[in-house]
């Protein structure tokens, strides 16, 4: 690795130190009201899903991923111009977030880098820079919700960084 690299050692994942990138998705501090009879609890809009320009529309997906290695390596972060991108894991999977704001071009001292208990989910804003994702110990499941539709939706922008759990 060069000397220029960004060295980030990742923070615990919190709503407040999030709030710049997007929300994190937990349930465990939301409210809910009961549904199906009184059998389940509906922990109600927890992210704000933000699709933009023509015949755009959400899309639900799963991703099957392998986890990285620590520390973790990066030589780019990419970003949404059209549409959020929600991430919430489906086995209790940690996984590793870096993002920067939105912008023409990454501030190198705005990179942020936060690691998941495995309960939390994240929701990326419209245009925030993020690395790919970067799941931890074991193969992980996620729902994602996205923007599909027409126009270019994904841009890189190189970087070069190495992410350490604190």
């Amino acid at each position: 690795m060069s000397e220029s690299a960004l060295q980030l050692i990742a923070e615990p994942l919190t709503a407040e130190a999030f709030a710049d990138f997007g929300e994190v998705i937990d349930h465990r501090d939301s409210d809910y009201f009961m549904i199906n009879g009184g059998r389940t609890r509906r922990y109600h809009d927890l992210a704000q899903v933000e699709t933009l320009g023509q015949e755009a529309r959400p899309l639900i997906s799963i991703f099957i991923t392998q986890p990285v290695q620590i520390p973790l390596q990066l030589s780019f972060l990419e970003r949404h111009p059209l549409g959020s991108q929600a991430f919430m894991p489906l086995q209790g999977e940690r996984f590793v977030i870096v993002v920067a704001p939105a912008g023409d071009v990454i501030d190198p001292a705005q990179v942020r880098a936060f690691v998941t208990d495995g309960n939390q989910g994240i929701n990326y804003r419209v245009g925030t820079w993020h690395a790919i994702q970067s799941v931890l110990n074991s193969e992980g499941r996620f729902l994602v919700v996205d923007r599909g539709g027409e126009g270019h939706n994904c841009e890189e922008y190189p970087i070069n960084l190495q992410v350490t759990l604190g």
